[in-house]
């Protein structure tokens, strides 16, 4: 039975070597498909830009330099007042002021340290002559003979003035720097007023001559001088040097104006 079962064993030995040793078939790789390359469609060219043509400026806008108004020179005027300020030192340290009893008259004034002094007409406005005609005839100033300086206190160093009424076939002058006399400091401070103005005039006319870029430095944040001020800068804004220049000051001028 032995014999038979290892007889049985050993035929069947090759049968299972040989099942062991075949071979497996190769499976064949199959070659790859290259890709096919994606081409993007380029971006549409943009359209060239039309160039439209300015729009046609509203019937009685013109650009460029506004036309110089003629001033009307002041008509012939025969002195009746006439008021005098000295200061060495001071930014204009000459002045006098002449007019008649309509305002007419004229302003000269004189830079410290200059060799010659400037000159423009002057009419003071009728306010202002109001003023005046009031606070003479409350003086009684051709007929007075007070000393309206203050007795004691000489303040030369702020400036001395003059005044003078020169009216019907009488002449008076007073001289003084320094008063407790209201109606005398009424004067002396309205007398200043008109030369601040006037030089502030010639001042800002000067720059936007010479200097446009450089006028607006100049216009003044105190409120005395913001209604003048504001009158030239409205003039002088159709100027094309002046409208690129810096508006800060104009604007805050406008603004200090309105409050």
């Amino acid at each position: 039975m032995k014999k038979l079962l290892i007889i049985s064993i050993l035929a069947a030995m090759p049968v299972f070597i040989a099942g062991q040793t075949r071979k497996t078939p190769a499976i064949k790789k199959t070659a790859a498909t290259p890709a096919t390359p994606v081409i993007c469609a380029p971006a549409p060219s943009p359209e060239p830009e039309v160039m439209h043509p300015f729009p046609t400026p509203a019937p009685g806008k013109k650009n460029g330099r506004p036309v110089e108004t003629k001033v009307e020179p002041v008509k012939d005027y025969t002195p009746v007042y006439v008021y005098t300020f000295v200061r060495p030192g001071f930014t204009y340290s000459d002045l006098r002021i002449e007019h008649d009893e309509d305002g007419r008259g004229r302003i000269w004034f004189k830079q410290d340290g200059a060799a010659e002094s400037f000159d423009d007409p002057l009419q003071i406005s009728k306010g202002t002559m109001e003023l005046l005609k009031k606070t003479f005839a409350e003086m009684n100033f051709l007929d007075s003979t007070e000393d309206y300086q203050f007795p004691g206190h000489d303040f030369s160093n702020i400036g001395n003035l003059t005044i003078t009424v020169d009216r019907a076939g009488k002449k008076r002058t007073v001289k003084y720097n320094w008063t407790d006399n209201k109606q005398a400091k009424l004067l002396m401070d309205t007398y200043r007023a008109v030369a601040n103005e006037a030089t502030f005039k010639f001042e800002i006319e000067a720059a936007r001559i010479n200097q446009p870029l450089l006028t607006p430095g100049i216009v003044p944040s105190s409120p005395p001088l913001i209604t003048l001020a504001l009158t030239f800068v409205i003039q002088m804004s159709n100027s094309p040097s002046f409208a690129i220049a810096d508006e800060n000051s104009s604007r805050r001028m406008r603004t200090d104006t309105r409050r």
